[in-house]
């Protein structure tokens, strides 16, 4: 097989398959996007190969060499720093010419984010819509989601971390006060899943400084709104966030960013709450 395509472990080292470890083996080399992560993963399975870099950034470039190579007869296999490579990771560009140039592709299946974040979300499965990075400013991504908001399937995105309290308030312009989930380190040590509505998500993610690597599930619309979220019962949102333990200020700080009201006004109304 000139051309194969393999998962590596997104977190624990013994997410990668036989099949793979198999592939990384018979592979005359090996094209990586960075080849000291890679080394990495050689040297733990005791694999010695050739590494070349495969990246963003001379994608287009290598790939024609990575080509050539192939027609030669040589066996590449192709990976990312971790998960399936061609999804939210280089790749699609070899895949595409490799098959325009009629030449034969593996893509063995293994490790990816997308469907442990789905399953731990507890949102529906049965039919989702895998987005991943969305990338611009913060309208630019709201008009991205609002794109997607009749969608009535479970969305799922890829999130950087210094993200996440941005995309939240996005989400909830955007999609409504939807039930959704923040997966993050998944196969790592400190793998979790936060569950709850977006506004709910916005603000307790506000109260943390989340690292690593996240996906947010959200469920899909259910056929009520068209074209955007629908105007927000932003008391009973309150209500709700105050149940769970959130903070006063923080209920009016992802509300004000969610919704464009007023701190103090959410702040008065929660003060009345308490009285009655």
């Amino acid at each position: 097989m000139p051309l194969v395509l393999v998962p590596t472990p997104i977190g624990n080292m013994g997410d990668i398959t036989l099949r793979g470890l198999e592939a990384l083996k018979n592979a005359d080399a090996i094209a990586c996007e960075d080849t000291r992560r890679t080394l990495k993963l050689l040297n733990f399975y005791g694999i010695r190969k050739p590494l070349f870099s495969y990246h963003r950034h001379n994608e287009r470039a290598r790939a024609e060499e990575i080509i050539g190579r192939l027609e030669r007869g040589e066996s590449i296999a192709l990976v990312s720093d971790a998960g399936t490579p061609g999804i939210s990771d280089p790749g699609g560009v070899l895949i595409e010419k490799a098959i325009s140039r009629g030449l034969e592709i593996d893509a063995l299946p293994g490790a990816n984010a997308v469907l442990p974040a789905l399953l731990m979300s507890g949102i529906s499965a049965e039919k989702f819509y895998f987005r991943g990075f969305v990338e611009g400013s913060g309208s630019e991504v709201e008009s991205a989601m609002r794109g997607l908001s009749g969608i009535d399937a479970t969305l799922v995105f890829y999130v950087a971390p210094h993200d996440i309290s941005r995309f939240l308030a996005s989400a909830v312009r955007a999609l409504g006060d939807r039930r959704a989930a923040v997966v993050r380190e998944i196969s790592k040590l400190h793998q979790e899943a936060l569950r709850g509505t977006l506004c709910e998500l916005a603000a307790s993610c506000g109260q943390r400084d989340l690292k690593g690597e996240m996906s947010l599930v959200v469920e899909g619309s259910n056929g009520e709104a068209e074209g955007g979220a629908p105007e927000p019962d932003w008391e009973k949102l309150a209500r709700n966030m105050k149940k769970s333990g959130i903070f006063d200020k923080e209920i009016a700080n992802a509300l004000f960013a969610s919704y464009g009201i007023s701190r103090n006004r959410v702040k008065t109304f929660l003060m009345r709450e308490e009285t009655k």
